[in-house]
């Protein structure tokens, strides 16, 4: 009979039912996918989703994963075993060591610098290296002294070193030097006593040393001498080969003695001086500039230079040896004779200077004819004569009393010496006074030519009439001169306040180069002459030099426009413009796209052919040098001026009789009618034969106003030259234009049928014949227009295209291969598009971990913070409590 069943309790019930660990999914987190249709068999996995727990999970991988990797980033602690083969139990422990070995032998061996060719391998003996071992091996063979030097022999280290080492190194003596030894080891030597035993010996044993050396050298060369000697008793007669083969070899070593003789005696490269810097040598240049003034200045106030520059010491000390001397001048006196007599050159020169002296003063005296002159002057010859003789017989006679052998001759002599005595007094006197004469006229002379040099040093000018006041009495080469030296004496590294003064010098310049050329005449040849000057400074203050150019070019553009305003027409400048755009041209670059100097020169010269009128020949002559102008700042970029072409095609239309039914339109200032349209029209038939092509110069612009009606007609005829002349070089200059037939169209068909070249002369007739064929012979860079070819479109048709689709929204065409590739693509593309999905959410962990670690860093700062700030209020009541009860007690 079985046991009854208890009965369960609720609780028991409830304490064994099972407890579902799962947590039932939250019903807000379910997403739920709706289909557009439901198909019936179709198994459906992504119905359903649960982004709260896919994303816990993500996070939960994140963190034993990606966050432990960033943990142990930059991080070294464990040790790893990188031992060849430790694990690998396949090899033996004797395998082990040798590949160890090779392989620590490889890395010692390896080179460490691959460009180092001489690298070799370092050999060992017991861990030590040969070559150390071979730089502390002794040569015992070796008789140099340097070698020796400093070794003690082993006698003096066996006494001295460490007592001897206890008698075992020490040489058996006898028993009387024993004692004596005994004797001498008891009184003890001092340090100095040991040091002079130390020289004593090794001077010895150095001594010693080479009289060996010198026995041994005595003995050598005694042995050579009887080898000589029984050498030639030797009957010994070399082959005939080998002698040629000594000679070959002697001649070869002579040949070669030869070059290397002559290499010694070749000139050998000598180090040469540094460069001077700019401000050196302009410190230099200015100091040589002072000192020429300082001698003009002492010329024109009478003072010899050459005695200011001679002076003799004040002082000379006992030590000078007096070799500070240079010899000027060769001190041999030129042997010389002259009527049969001995001279000496210093004497023939004084003799010269009396007799042209005495011609001087005779002419002066007397009034005579050309014979009479003649007979004084071979008189005045006759006098110079005998003062020869005399000189020579005086420098006999000094000649005899010197030398010590001769006193014969003194003897012979003595009669004459009262005379001779006489006559070298009075020529000496009269020599003193032609000197004193002549002196005087010498520093006069010298005085007036010091006044009418230009002076070397000049203060650099303040305003324009400074300048004008320093170079208005000169030439034009004194007046170059001038300007070089000022620059020269004020250079800015010389003084502070000098860049200034030559940046006003170069604007005081400039406009007295204007000055110039509105001059009568105009100086062309002196603006020539400044334009380098001008050019120097403009490289030196590039700044300060545009900006003047600039003002001046727009202060002649103002007053072009004011005139346009007030009066509806401008008038062409003046030459000095012409010769600011000139200058402009020569001091900056013309070719550059933008120019801040030479780009409002080029609009200034297009508002001077455009507004300004054209009334006279001047203004004609005017335009077609602006014309020219124009052609030379354009001739390397090139850019085409339409401005130009239309200038020049007025200036034609100018010298056109009948202005009807014109094939080209004129554009201003020129008109088809009016008073100055028929201003290059010759009249007088006359001219046409006398006229002769020439280049339009500057001057003649100015004076042809002033000329006959001849002159007049031939400056037209010059000007319809200069204007096809001014065509071929356009020409040449745009004919790789596009547009260019179109640009010369009017100039063509005013050339060809409305300009009367049978009335000019022959040369025109070419020239316009030349212009001609050049515009013909360009050819056309371009096609006409027309319209693009296209295929034809075809009708619409409306027949439907049958496309067959097996699966609605998906395309089924192709083959197997298309299919398959397609397939792949399509899953590469969402591999991709995952991989960048879980790189960007990794960052996006990565970077709130960052800010966590920020954020509790910075808490635990402020708390550390807190925490001081209470500790050191805490501290500070307590001391000011201390300090209550110190002040109550």
């Amino acid at each position: 009979m079985g046991k009854t069943q208890k009965k369960k309790n609720l609780s028991d019930k409830v304490r064994k039912t099972k407890t579902s660990t799962e947590v039932k999914n939250n019903p807000f987190e379910v997403k739920i996918n709706k289909q557009k249709f439901n198909i019936l068999g179709r198994k459906t996995k992504h119905d359903r989703g649960l982004p709260g727990v896919s994303r816990s999970k993500a996070i939960k991988k994140r963190r034993e994963t990606l966050l432990q990797e960033y943990k142990q980033k930059d991080k070294s602690r464990a040790f790893i075993d990188k031992r060849f083969a430790e694990y690998d139990t396949r090899l033996a422990p004797e395998e082990k060591m040798m590949k160890r070995f090779a392989l620590e032998r490889q890395r010692t061996y390896e080179k460490k610098d691959i460009y180092n060719l001489n690298e070799d391998e370092e050999l060992t003996h017991y861990g030590q290296s040969l070559a150390d071992i071979e730089k502390l091996i002794d040569n015992p063979d070796s008789e140099s002294d340097t070698e020796d030097k400093g070794i003690l022999s082993a006698e003096f280290t066996a006494g001295a070193h460490f007592g001897g080492g206890g008698g075992l190194l020490r040489k058996k003596v006898s028993s009387e030097e024993q004692a004596h030894e005994e004797d001498e080891e008891k009184k003890p030597k001092s340090r100095k006593e040991l040091i002079e035993d130390l020289i004593v010996k090794s001077k010895k044993e150095k001594y010693e040393r080479q009289t060996q050396r010198e026995k041994a050298t005595e003995l050598t060369l005694k042995l050579d001498n009887d080898w000589k000697e029984i050498q030639a008793l030797l009957a010994h007669k070399t082959p005939k080969s080998e002698r040629n083969n000594k000679e070959e070899a002697k001649s070869k070593q002579e040949d070669y003695d030869i070059i290397v003789r002559e290499l010694g005696f070749e000139m050998k490269a000598k180090p040469s001086d540094r460069l001077k810097t700019e401000q050196e040598l302009a410190k230099e240049e200015r100091e040589r500039l002072q000192k020429l003034e300082a001698d003009r200045l002492r010329r024109m106030r009478g003072e010899d230079p050459e005695n200011e520059t001679c002076k003799k010491p004040d002082h000379i000390s006992a030590d000078d040896l007096n070799d500070g001397f240079i010899l000027d001048k060769s001190d041999k006196q030129t042997l010389m004779y002259k009527d049969g007599k001995f001279m000496i050159e210093g004497e023939q020169c004084e003799d010269e200077e009396l007799e042209a002296e005495d011609e001087e003063s005779e002419n002066q005296e007397e009034d005579s004819n050309e014979e009479g002159d003649a007979d004084s002057s071979d008189a005045d010859e006759d006098i110079g004569g005998g003062g020869d003789s005399d000189d020579a017989e005086n420098s006999e006679a000094s000649d005899g009393s010197e030398s010590e052998d001769n006193h014969s001759d003194l003897n012979s002599d003595s009669g004459n010496e009262g005379k001779e005595a006489v006559a070298k007094e009075k020529s000496e006197q009269k020599v003193k006074v032609k000197e004193q004469v002549l002196s005087e006229e010498e520093k006069k002379a010298m005085t007036e030519a010091a006044k009418s040099e230009l002076p070397f040093t000049f203060p650099a000018p303040e305003t324009l009439n400074d300048l004008k006041s320093l170079l208005v009495d000169y030439s034009a080469e004194k007046q170059c001169v001038i300007i070089e030296r000022i620059l020269k004496c004020n250079h800015p590294s010389l003084a502070a306040g000098n860049k200034v003064k030559l940046e006003k010098l170069f604007s005081f310049l400039f406009e007295y180069v204007g000055e110039l050329a509105t001059g009568q005449p105009p100086g062309f040849r002196c603006i020539d002459m400044m334009v380098p000057h001008l050019y120097n400074l403009c490289q030196m203050f590039p700044d300060s030099a545009s900006s003047h150019i600039q003002s001046v070019l727009k202060n002649s553009t103002h007053k072009i426009d004011q005139m346009v305003e007030t009066k509806g027409r401008g008038t062409l400048p003046g030459l000095e413009t012409i010769v600011y755009l000139k200058i402009t041209a020569a001091l900056y670059p013309t070719s550059d796209f933008r120019h801040p100097v030479v780009t409002p020169a080029l609009v200034h010269m297009s508002q001077i052919i455009t507004k300004c009128s054209v009334g006279t020949l001047q203004d004609v002559a005017t335009g077609l040098i602006i014309c020219c102008l124009f052609l030379e700042y354009v001739s390397l970029s090139q850019r085409f001026v339409p401005e130009v072409i239309n200038f020049l095609l007025g200036v034609l239309h100018l010298a056109v009789p009948n202005t009807e039914n014109l094939g080209y339109t004129l554009v201003p200032p020129f008109r088809c009618s009016g008073r100055a349209s028929e201003l290059l029209l010759i009249k007088d038939k006359a001219a046409l034969d006398s006229w002769e092509m020439k280049p339009v110069s500057l001057s003649a612009v100015i004076r042809v106003e002033e000329e006959d009606e001849l002159g007049q007609n031939h400056f037209r005829l010059s000007c319809v030259a200069l204007s096809l002349d001014l065509i071929k070089r356009c020409i040449v200059l745009y004919g790789s234009l596009p547009a260019f037939h179109e640009v010369m169209q009017p100039i063509r068909t005013l050339i060809s049928q409305h300009l009367p070249m049978d009335q000019f002369p022959q040369q025109l007739q070419k020239l316009s014949q030349e212009v001609l064929k050049d515009i013909e012979s360009k050819p056309r860079l371009y096609n006409g227009l027309v319209f693009e070819k296209k295929k034809p479109v075809p009708l619409k048709l409306y027949t439907p295209k049958i496309k067959e689709v097996l699966d609605f929204g998906r395309k089924r065409g192709g083959s197997r291969q298309e299919r398959e590739r397609m397939r792949l693509v399509h899953k590469h593309k969402r591999e991709f598009k995952a991989a960048i999905r879980e790189i960007r959410r990794d960052n996006q962990f990565l970077a709130r971990h960052r800010l966590a670690e920020t954020l509790n860093k910075d808490s635990e700062r402020k708390r550390k913070v807190k925490d001081l700030f209470n500790s050191l209020s805490a501290q500070e009541g307590e001391w000011k409590s201390l300090k209550k009860k110190k002040l109550k007690g």
